[in-house]
This record gives structure tokens, C-alpha cells and sequence, in this order.
């Protein structure tokens, strides 16, 4: 990783604040980069001196960095300390802690689900379980802040927590010893129900992707897994060399182009390419993405494009092509200064442009379908460059991975949004869950016979009603197909206490996820054709 002297940066700013007092006249010379610095010293203590109130100099400065760092690209930011420390632990892939996902549900700690393998996976802590004390002390009104505080802890101590569970009258209490935690990369990773397509979906390229990938793999090839549909969709991104590796397992020969950078200075400009390792998972490819899709992401859906390895399909993605450097602070904080752009093996740059645009312009752009579109509906109005694929595809340029079959994702409605956010749905399941728990012998009937009824979408309305949560009608008959599907996707992820189950009913009803299913032909053709499979 890249570092920085932070030496002679720190020393500029300091020194010119503790030594110097610039008047007006100051500004009479050329504007160059020692003027603008005497300038800054000038404006800091002027308002130290002058301000109505009594100003607090380091958050003056970190503004000034943060206003610096704005001027040069949308991907350049400052860190604060307590924010890197969030990051640094979030992308190591692991913490400290009694593993558990939750939700402040009603000012009540709820569990979502139980990290498998966790402590309290293996104590029998379940989604729905509302931890009511911690070490005796009510948890009602937690902050998400202090559940991190009291809930995460080294490795060995122990902490006490009571349980209120669904249908149990009596609270629970356990004494949970922490362990280290995994933050899973890797969000879901099963078969689907016509087993023999595996289904894995990344969440972000952490430190861990690359092996947790290959366990997902090799575990779906145990269960028959003949072809594979990859999904990054709403995938940020990640570490650079997380997508290379990942990618890597799909391209069967030595030293095919993965991705390349390039800078302004020579260190800035590397490549990444395949080590051959990718015959293994000789099975067809397919590529879900869409516009949350960025960076990391894109750099595995491009190389598996440009390589005719598979099919893309889904939205363009959002076309953060920019490298950023993490150059660490003394203090713990750090600056990710854009060193270099991607460029996917056809040499199409990833990076949108941004040149003129405001922030929240350049990000509601990557969600404007119809301006991204080069379909025939627009080809007259989007003129885009175009790349040859290494079998002579056509793939288009100008900033994010464009799919090879563009299907939009259907946009819920407000009414579904407030629900969603309030988590509803979860309420709603964990209670009906409590009544029905026949329903949670056995998931294959469940999956197969299992309808959400007109009684119990009266019954999850009026579960609304106590939130007074505003159901606008024709909102919800819009949205009633996705009701009923993420109802039973809550119910199984509750029942049987495994999340992998609630993404699988989701998948059933999702437009992208059945489009995939239908290209496996064309992928198998395609990755044949390109000699990256058997035919």
C-alpha cells in the first residue's frame, strides 16, 4: 500500500500558523502555491481572532482539507480518525465480538440474523430475539454507537445479555464469550432451485473476497453447480487486487489482461493479469450488475466481458474508475488521493466523466437510464465509443461496464419504501413465524406450496397501522407482487434462521435474475467459442 510522507505537509500548515500574521497586502503578488498557503494562514487567523465565538482550529482545518480535496475529483476525500478506523476494520474482514446483524426496531435491539459459526449462532440466538439488557442494563433507546461499544469486546470476555423472544413468555438470558467475528464479503452463496445453477453474491471486495469466493465455488461444484450466475449489483467496490483475484478464477490461461492503471507518475501505472488458475470453474458465466455496481466490481465484470468469459446483464454500472490512495494521518485519520484510472483489457476507461458537474449531479446521473441507454430506443441520442471484445463484440466505452442485455430493475414506490425502512416485513414475519411454526419443517415445501394469503396481507397491513405508517392504495397494488415476495422471503429467513433461504425466495420473482437464467446458452457459446471452455 502506497504511503505518503506526511512530514512536510503537516509542517507547512503548522508552522504558517504558529509563526506568521499576513495583512491585505498580502495578496498583491502572483497567485501561486506558496501565496495560496500564506492566504489560508492569513484567513485562519483572522477568524481565530476575529470570530464572534471562540472557533475550533483543527475543525477549520479539516474543512479546508476536506474543501481541497473536493476541488481535484468526486473520489478524493478526507478520513477522520474514527471514520478509518471503522473503514480499516471493516475491509480487514473481521472484528471482535458476540456475531450478530441487528436492527433498532421500535427503540428495541433487535437481531436480524446470527453470523454463522458465531457465538451467537452456536448459543441459539435467533433472528426476531429482542436483547431487552446488556450486563443488566436496559437496552431500550440504544444508539447503533453504543450497541458497538458494549456488544464488541477482545476476544475471551464474556458479556450478559436478556432476550425477549417471539412466543416465549419468560426472557432469556445468556452470557455470550466474544470471538472474532468474519465480516463476510460474500452475502449469499447456494444453489438454486433448479439445482444445477449456482448463485453468489458479493457485497463488497474485502481483504477475505478472494477465499470466501473460493469456498462458494467449490462448495456449489459439490452440489452439482453446472453454471453460474455472479451478482454485483449494488457492489461499491473494494481493494484493487480482491477484483483481480477474483476475476482471475475465470480466465483459464496465463497472462490475459484483468485490468490496467494509469497516472501521471510511473509507479501509478501497473497491470494485472490471469495466472491460469481459472480452469477450475470451467462452468458458463453470468454477470448481474447495475447502477450501484462501482469500481471493484466493475473491473471483474469488464474482464469477464472484454474476454467473451461470459454475459453481462442488468443496468450500467455507476463508472467509478479512479484509483484512490489511502495515505495515512499521524493522528489516525488519511487522505485517498486519485493516483491513477482503470482500464478494463480493451482498454476502456471505467471512470465516468465529472469535468463541470456538481456532486450531486455526477451521482444522479449514473442512475438516469434513459441517458445512459445505448440501446436502439436511444443510439440517437447517446453516441458512445465502442470496443471490440476478443471475439469481435462490440462493448461501449465512455465511463461504467454497459450490459450486454439491458434489464431495469423495477422501482418500488414510496409506500414500499417506508415499509422497508421501518422493517415491517421483519415484524410482520418474526410474529406469524411464532403462530405457524409447522411452516418451518421443511423448506422445499415451503419454497414450492407456500402463498402469502389475502388474510395475512390484511393482517401485515394493519402490523403497518400500528406504525402509523401512511399505505397509499395505489402504491401498494403496484407494489403487491414484491409484497407478497419479500413476505415470504422474511418468513423463511425467520423460520429457518438462515438468510441464504430469505435470498432465495427474493430470487424467484426478480426480472434481472430470470433474464440471466435464460442467457446460459449464449454464455456457454460464447466462453467456448473463446476457447475458455470445454465446448
Amino acid at each position: 500500500m502506497k504511503r505518503l510522507s506526511t512530514v512536510g505537509f503537516l509542517l507547512v500548515f503548522s508552522l504558517g500558523i504558529v509563526t506568521f500574521i499576513w495583512g491585505p497586502d498580502l495578496f498583491a503578488e502572483g497567485e501561486n502555491v506558496g501565496m495560496q498557503l500564506q492566504k489560508l494562514n492569513y484567513i485562519l487567523r483572522t477568524v481565530r481572532d476575529n470570530y464572534v465565538e471562540d472557533p475550533e482550529e483543527s475543525k477549520i482545518l479539516e474543512g479546508a482539507i476536506r474543501g481541497m480535496l473536493e476541488e481535484l475529483d468526486p473520489h478524493s476525500v478526507y478520513i477522520p480518525a474514527e471514520e478509518q478506523k471503522k473503514i480499516a476494520e471493516q475491509f480487514k474482514g473481521e472484528f471482535e465480538g458476540i456475531g450478530i446483524t441487528f436492527s433498532i426496531q421500535n427503540k428495541w435491539l433487535t437481531v436480524i440474523s446470527p453470523i454463522p459459526g458465531t457465538p451467537s449462532d452456536r448459543l441459539g440466538i435467533r433472528a426476531g430475539d429482542k436483547i431487552v439488557k446488556i450486563d443488566g442494563v436496559s437496552a431500550y433507546g440504544i444508539s447503533n454507537d453504543e450497541v458497538f461499544s458494549k456488544l464488541r469486546g477482545k476476544k475471551g470476555t464474556t458479556v450478559n445479555v436478556t432476550i425477549n423472544r417471539p412466543g416465549i413468555e419468560v426472557p432469556l438470558d445468556f452470557t455470550i464469550t466474544r470471538d472474532t467475528i468474519p465480516i463476510f464479503s460474500v452475502g449469499a452463496a447456494l444453489m438454486m432451485p433448479d439445482k444445477e445453477t449456482g448463485y453468489v453474491k458479493i457485497n463488497q471486495f474485502t481483504g477475505t473476497t478472494d477465499k470466501e469466493v473460493i469456498h462458494a465455488l467449490d462448495s456449489l461444484q459439490g452440489l452439482g453447480m453446472r453454471q453460474l450466475l455472479l451478482d454485483l449489483r449494488g457492489n461499491p467496490g473494494g481493494y484493487l487486487d480482491q477484483a483481480w483475484k477474483v476475476a482471475d478464477l475465470f480466465l483459464p490461461r496465463e497472462n490475459m489482461m484483468i485490468v490496467y492503471t494509469k497516472g501521471r507518475t510511473p509507479r501509478s501505472n501497473a497491470e494485472y493479469r490471469s495466472t491460469g488458475i481459472g480452469g477450475k470453474y470451467d462452468v458458463p458465466v453470468v454477470v448481474l450488475i447495475n447502477h450501484g455496481s462501482a469500481s471493484a466490481s466493475e473491473i471483474v465484470s469488464g474482464a469477464i466481458q472484454d474476454h467473451d468469459r461470459g454475459l453481462v446483464v442488468g443496468e450500467r454500472s455507476f463508472g467509478k474508475g479512479l484509483v484512490q490512495t489511502p495515505y495515512p494521518m499521524p493522528d489516525g485519520s488519511a487522505v485517498r488521493i486519485t493516483t491513477a484510472k482503470y482500464y478494463t483489457p480493451t482498454g476502456r476507461c471505467i471512470q465516468r466523466p465529472y469535468d463541470g458537474k456538481s456532486d450531486q449531479d455526477y451521482v444522479a446521473e449514473a442512475y438516469a437510464d434513459d441517458l445512459l441507454d445505448p440501446t436502439p430506443a436511444h443510439e440517437d441520442t447517446v453516441k458512445r465509443e465502442t470496443y471490440k471484445t476478443d471475439g469481435g463484440r462490440v462493448v461501449f466505452g465512455g465511463g461504467g461496464i454497459t450490459p450486454d442485455s439491458t434489464i431495469h430493475s423495477g422501482k418500488l414506490t414510496g409506500t414500499t419504501a417506508r415499509l422497508l425502512s421501518k422493517r415491517v416485513y421483519f415484524d410482520y414475519a418474526t410474529d406469524f413465524a411464532v403462530h405457524h411454526p409447522d411452516l418451518g419443517q421443511d423448506f422445499d415445501k415451503f419454497l414450492n406450496d407456500f402463498e402469502v394469503t389475502d388474510a395475512m396481507l390484511g393482517e401485515f397491513r394493519a402490523h403497518a397501522a400500528t406504525d402509523s405508517i401512511e399505505i397509499k392504495e395505489d402504491e401498494w397494488t403496484k407494489d403487491l407482487e414484491f409484497t407478497k415476495n419479500n413476505l415470504k422471503g422474511e418468513l423463511a429467513g425467520v423460520l429457518f434462521n438462515d438468510r441464504d433461504l430469505y435470498v432465495m425466495v427474493r430470487l424467484q420473482t426478480d426480472d434481472q435474475v430470470a433474464a440471466a437464467q435464460r442467457m446460459f446458452g449464449v454464455a456457454k457459446d460464447l466462453a467456448a467459442g473463446a476457447g475458455l471452455m470445454p465446448k
